[in-house]
């Protein structure tokens, strides 16, 4: 037999690699911002096929908080002690943002699969540098964009999706108000990677699902004016240009005395407006007539994003977001803060090498 033959009869009789029948999930970071340690545990045990096992808190009250949640859990208040003596297959990491990439490397390396907290990291090469420690340990990497699942961006996507405002050329999407930032990380940059990186992660990952094409660059604009105590900047703002003519601008800020609406979407046969009351207004086009209308939000549902990361790793479907695809939320704020310094157009870092 010759060699060729030999090698396409090892493939054949070769077994499928099998999936497994249970994750076993741990959280790292149980602190008590917004509780989001337990919330990510009960979103985790929800899932069909995940058992919580195990939380690491550098602050030991926090670790006995998370003993006391879940009754017969590890817990440890250092990682490596974890990844050491704790026997499971997932972490989520609910930590600061400085720490995502650093943490999440730790943990592919020792053949986790891993779930971050938004934002994915504050830089591109940190992004990239997560994605190559998972591809290069066979282990899963994703990004909480749980607000894929929030109601009010689900109808506003529907409304686009099914061409009742027909081609999108301008978005316009701001958030803020007048008001010093929080205190930690919402306030320092070192810590946070800076104003963008809070809602404006949400924002943007939104943005590239209403307008799913290649960016051709992006300017940014921020200041620094008011709350100088802070180190985050008090307003920033991002133009981005997309490569079949479409723009978007986008906007946060802790100094604005008025605002915008949420979303102003306009498409050439129609425009959405949404301010945020639990339903939006549409202007369409029907037979040549004008058509006005308010629709409601659609029901929010984060566990889905669970559900879905239980189907991709226990019955090898689609992962919903993909590592790449939240790295490229993390190049366009990236990229806005450069241009906001040297004052040129910045392109978009493995723009061209998706699949859009």
């Amino acid at each position: 037999m010759c060699t060729m033959a030999k090698a396409k009869k090892a493939i054949k009789t070769s077994p499928k690699k099998s999936l497994p029948s249970e994750i076993r999930m741990a959280v790292i970071g149980y602190g008590g911002a917004f509780n989001m340690g337990k919330a990510h545990a009960s979103w985790g045990q929800a899932a069909p096929g995940f058992r919580f096992v195990a939380a690491c808190d550098i602050d030991p009250a926090r670790a006995a908080a998370a003993a006391e949640d879940f009754p017969g859990i590890e817990t440890y208040t250092d990682v490596d002690t974890m990844l050491r003596k704790c026997d499971f297959d997932l972490v989520t990491i609910v930590t600061p943002h400085n720490t995502h990439a650093p943490l999440a490397i730790q943990c592919a390396r020792a053949g986790k699969h891993v779930v971050v907290e938004k934002p994915m990291c504050i830089t591109t090469q940190e992004g990239t540098d997560m994605i190559a420690a998972a591809k290069k340990a066979g282990t899963c990497l994703t990004v909480f964009h749980n607000r894929r699942h929030d109601g009010d961006y689900l109808a506003v996507k529907e409304i686009v999706d099914k061409g009742m405002i027909g081609d999108v050329f301008k978005v316009e999407m701001c958030m803020g108000g007048y008001d010093a930032p929080g205190t930690w990380w919402r306030s320092d940059k070192a810590i946070s990677g800076g104003a963008f990186y809070d809602w404006g992660a949400h924002i943007l990952d939104w943005l590239l699902h209403v307008v799913p094409q290649r960016i051709e660059h992006v300017m940014g604009y921020f200041h620094k004016l008011v709350w100088h105590q802070m180190t985050n900047e008090d307003h920033v703002h991002a133009v981005i240009k997309f490569v079949n003519g479409a723009t978007a601008d986008v906007q946060l800020s802790t100094i604005q005395r008025i605002g915008k609406p949420r979303w102003r979407i306009l498409g050439t046969k129609g425009a959405i407006v949404d301010t945020g009351q639990g339903k939006f207004h549409v202007v369409t086009e029907l037979k040549g007539m004008v058509v006005e209308m308010d629709v409601p939000y659609r029901q929010s549902s984060w566990q889905n994003f669970y559900d879905n990361l239980s189907a991709h790793l226990l019955k090898g479907k689609p992962l919903e977001v993909t590592p790449e695809s939240a790295r490229r939320v993390i190049a366009i704020m990236e990229a806005a803060e450069v241009s906001s310094q040297t004052g040129q157009p910045q392109p978009v870092p493995y723009d061209d090498t998706l699949h859009l």
